[in-house]
């Protein structure tokens, strides 16, 4: 009797771990769409300022220094 009960709970927490894994792939297929449509917009945005909208963010990766070479 106890084995069928164990083999009850075996297919329950497959069926869970099989649901959980949909909504997780679901959020995930979400979050690639809301990500390449903010990326979508990013480019927009950029060629409409001449890619001036992200001067801060990109003066701050080259560091602002310059040096001669002398």
């Amino acid at each position: 009797m106890g084995a069928v009960v164990s083999c009850i709970e075996s297919i329950f927490r497959t069926i869970g771990n099989v649901l959980m894994t949909i909504v997780h792939a679901i959020g995930a297929v979400i979050m690639a769409i809301v990500n390449g449509i903010v990326a979508l917009f990013d480019i927009i945005i950029s060629c409409l300022t001449c890619g001036k909208a992200g001067g801060r963010r990109n003066r701050m990766k080259t560091g602002g220094h310059h040096t001669s070479r002398v």
